[in-house]
């Protein structure tokens, strides 16, 4: 069957366009919160792409047994590996960011980047 767009293929766009959404929200929110949803989006869409580049069509789980001799047919146990510590890592980032939200809505009462006077970019 002659197929347009593969899982693969549709995995890459969605990637993509979580990329694209969370750089839109990062570049035009004022609001801190949405920021961080932006950043939380881009990093979820980086994720699926580095998974989507490590499989393989009609791949195996990378276990050598007597039937598999042949790494060939085997998906990339790197990807996955870097994405589990990519989560973790955006994790804690996005618990520094909320707590961080938290301490300047509690100096400043407000959320919005724009009003907070004492902040100089």
């Amino acid at each position: 069957m002659n197929q347009i767009f593969t899982v693969t293929s549709l995995m890459n766009i969605a990637a993509f366009g979580l990329i694209i959404i969370g750089l839109l929200a990062i570049f035009t929110q004022r609001n801190i919160f949405k920021l961080i949803i932006g950043l939380n989006l881009a990093d979820v869409g980086v994720n699926i792409f580095l998974v989507n580049a490590g499989y393989i069509d009609g791949g195996t789980a990378p276990i050598f047994t007597d039937g598999i001799r042949s790494a060939q047919i085997m998906t990339d146990p790197v990807p996955q590996a870097l994405v589990l510590t990519a989560i973790v890592i955006g994790f804690g980032i996005t618990a520094l960011a909320l707590g961080l939200t938290i301490r300047l809505f509690e100096k400043y009462h407000t959320l919005d980047v724009k009003e907070m006077r004492g902040l100089k970019w």
